[in-house]
């Protein structure tokens, strides 16, 4: 099983659509989130989606039509849509695969960056639905956390802590929090990761296509 992630930026790249949609298809994952969506990257080969609300319900001068802040892509059915706090911010999606049924949620943390007084609100709230989703049950939250763990390029000491308390003491592991320059992430539960070898794969380093790197998860076999 692979679990991927990428902020596309609002697609402020638009005229390499074609390459980047080249690049999410070749990665294969059967779980991808993308961040910062826009509905011109279409996905074909996932059968199974959910996506947060249109953000030109919230401001139609501003936002394009197109413009989702997350989508959920599947190639597992996805078996329920779980309530999130703000349904423009996060979405969650129980998705039936062959190990199990996994809580996946997918999301922004602070959509106006890592200072704005908004990302205190919106990460305290959404650390009651992560609490929530992970209760007796496979869960995973990907996205962009809008904080960096490994080194001093983009991250407060309050976000920081919070997520790193938090997921200590829920029993989560942020899989990626030693990657360099990268702000996306992907946590999964403690007992869950026992059974497995995972690979991590970056790509867009020059961030030249969005201004974040896309990172996967490889499950690559499970322990004995």
């Amino acid at each position: 099983m692979k679990i991927a992630t990428w902020n596309i930026e609002r697609l402020k790249h638009s005229k390499n659509i074609a390459e980047i949609i080249e690049i999410c298809e070749n990665i294969d994952a059967e779980i991808f989130v993308l961040t910062e969506y826009d509905e011109r990257v279409e996905l074909k080969n996932y059968p199974y989606k959910i996506a947060t609300k249109s953000l030109s319900e919230l401001d139609a001068n501003f936002y394009n039509k197109s413009e989702k802040r997350v989508i959920i892509y599947s190639k597992y059915e996805i078996t329920n849509r779980l309530k999130t706090y703000d349904e423009f911010i996060s979405c969650c999606a129980e998705i039936n695969t062959e190990i199990g049924k996994i809580n996946v949620y997918g999301t922004i943390i602070g959509v106006f960056g890592n200072r704005n007084e908004n990302f205190k609100t919106d990460l305290s709230r959404q650390l009651l639905d992560y609490e929530q989703y992970s209760k007796d049950q496979t869960f995973c939250v990907i996205g962009d956390f809008n904080i960096s763990f490994s080194d001093n390029y983009y991250f407060t000491e309050f976000g920081r802590k919070e997520l790193n308390h938090f997921f200590e003491v829920n029993k989560l592991k942020i899989l990626t929090k030693d990657l360099s320059e990268s702000i996306d992430h992907i946590a999964m539960n403690d007992n869950f990761l026992e059974g497995f070898d995972f690979k991590i794969t970056e790509w867009n380093p020059d961030k030249k296509l969005s201004d974040h790197k896309g990172v996967s998860i490889q499950f690559i076999n499970q322990k004995s």
